[in-house]
Parts: structure tokens; C-alpha cells; sequence
């Protein structure tokens, strides 16, 4: 039976944000970051225009630290940024508004959180060689308030009713949630973001152990997969809890540094595990939405 939800209530506005130039250290002496083993690497990391990532590639294999797929917009302002970060949520629509690629259309596929502040945006290959660093875009931002009628215990994060309607969450037998995923993310695997708010942001895979990681069946994650964190609630912040479970999408790509990997973007979240994660190959937002 199809989850009833109240979308109908939720309203629609407007959030805007610039694309964003990939940030270095600020000391010129000092470019380089420490990976896992404390060897010094200089990557491109987030941020900017990324021709050649898209959703659907994989999340591994990239000489990057934790690339963002396609476009990442962001503002100065800090608390500007703060409602752009937060109100926007993964399938919403964007449009550019300025530039070369004036009108192209995208959709939002996922956020960052500390030290970068980002929202990801999906755009065709065609749209994105037109663009530049600067270039304002625009959100129609809606999902947040939205909740499920008969599941007061499943918040939704991030979330836009596009996405719930696309991944056909359904109530099971036993009165939970049941959402498709690709796989379940163990809580000893999630680094970078535990502790931090959940309503913006991200929380990460962490890699470093690839033994660990290939046991878990997360190496063949691909950028756009949805995955379900166990063991782990996000009502408000991320942190570990017994039989909580989460719902989230792969956003960012890998790491070098030790307690990163590829970055999720929480869209649901029980701290009384009333979600039931259905393990279906090939769950991803390049044939959910895009």
C-alpha cells in the first residue's frame, strides 16, 4: 500500500545560490592534504563546475577528494547559504538564470555540509560547458514539513515529494516504511558529519578500510545510489543508535583523508527503525528522477 503523505501542504519557494570556485587551503605554502596513511596528496575537491562526474558514475576511482558531481552553488552570506543548505531538497527543480547556459534546467541531487556548504545540482554535459564560476541559479525549493500520515515516526530530511513519489515508498505488512535501496551502510563504516545537524549537510562512508568496506557490499557504490544507514539516527543530529535506521543518497565521491568517503545526503531518517530497507539493484537517482 502507497505511504500517504502530506505534500499537498507543503509550499514551494524560491532559494538561490552562485556557482561556486574549488577552494584550496587558504596558506599559499600549505595546498596539500594528509590521506588515511599520512601521506600528503593535492586533488581537486569541492566545488565548481565538474565536466566529466555525473550521477550514475561510480563513486570510487576519481583522482579527487570528495568531487561533487556536475554543478555546486553556494552564497557568500552565511545566513543566506544557511536557507539555500537547508530548504532545498534532493529532486527539486533549478534553472540558470544568468550566463551562457541562461534557462538550462536542472535538479538538485544532493548537499555538503561543514567547511563546504554546497548544493548539488545535476545538469545535462551540454548545459554545463556553457556555464561559468558565478553564474546565479535558482532552487524551487520544497520538501521541507513534508511527513508520512501513517509513519509519525519516519522525518523526512532534504527530501522532495518528486523523490518519495519516484521511489513508490510503501507501508508493509508489519506497519513500517519500506523504501528500495542498493545497500545498507553498517554504523562502524559512517565518519564525517556524526554529531552534526541533519537537516543540511551530509554524513560519510569511510573508506580507509576497503576490506571493511567490501564486506559491507558498498564498493561498487555509484554516485545517485540510495542507500540505508543502520543502526543510526539523524533525527536531528547523526549519531549511533541501536535499530535506527536512515535513508540517504550518495552525493560526493571518495576520499583520500582518513574518516571520508563518499558523502550521503540523509533524506529520511527512524530512530525507532520503523523504516524496512528492500535491497533492489540499481536504485539510483539517474533513473529515479533525472
Amino acid at each position: 500500500m502507497s505511504a500517504k503523505n502530506n505534500a499537498h501542504q507543503v509550499i514551494s519557494v524560491s532559494v538561490q545560490g552562485v556557482i561556486t570556485p574549488p577552494r584550496m587551503p587558504p596558506l599559499p605554502a600549505m595546498p596539500y592534504a594528509l590521506a588515511a596513511d599520512g601521506s600528503p596528496f593535492l586533488l581537486p575537491a569541492y566545488g565548481s563546475i565538474v565536466y566529466n562526474v555525473s550521477v550514475g558514475d561510480s563513486a570510487y576511482g576519481w583522482l579527487a577528494d570528495c568531487v561533487h558531481p556536475s554543478v555546486s552553488v553556494k552564497l557568500e552570506d552565511a545566513t543566506g547559504n544557511r536557507g539555500l543548505n537547508v530548504l532545498s531538497c534532493v529532486g527539486n527543480t533549478a534553472l540558470v538564470m544568468t550566463g551562457n547556459a541562461q534557462r538550462a534546467r536542472g535538479t538538485v541531487t544532493g548537499k555538503t555540509g561543514r567547511f563546504s556548504e554546497h548544493v548539488i545540482i545535476h545538469f545535462e554535459q551540454e548545459a554545463r560547458e556553457q556555464m561559468c564560476i558565478g553564474d546565479k541559479i535558482v532552487i524551487k525549493a520544497k520538501g521541507v514539513g513534508m511527513s508520512f500520515d501513517d509513519h509519525p515516526d519516519v522525518m523526512l530530511k532534504g527530501c522532495s515529494p518528486e523523490l518519495v513519489e519516484a521511489l513508490e515508498v510503501t507501508s508493509n505488512s508489519e506497519g513500517k516504511l519500506s523504501v528500495p535501496v542498493v545497500a545498507s551502510v553498517p554504523p562502524h563504516l559512517l565518519g564525517a558529519g556524526a554529531g552534526l545537524v541533519s537537516d543540511g549537510g551530509s554524513i560519510h562512508i569511510q573508506t580507509a578500510d576497503r576490506e571493511a568496506l567490501k564486506e559491507a557490499g558498498l564498493d561498487g557504490l555509484r554516485l545517485g545510489d540510495v542507500v540505508a544507514l543502520t543502526d543510526y539516527d539523524s533525527s536531528w543530529n547523526h549519531g549511533y543508535l541501536r535499530n535506527a535506521v536512515g535513508i540517504g543518497i550518495i552525493a560526493q565521491g571518495d576520499s583520500p583523508r582518513a574518516g571520508y568517503g563518499p558523502g550521503i545526503t540523509l533524506i529520511m531518517t527512524s530512530a525507532g527503525g520503523n523504516i524496512a530497507p528492500m535491497v533492489t539493484p540499481g536504485v539510483n537517482l539517474k533513473d529515479l528522477l533525472l
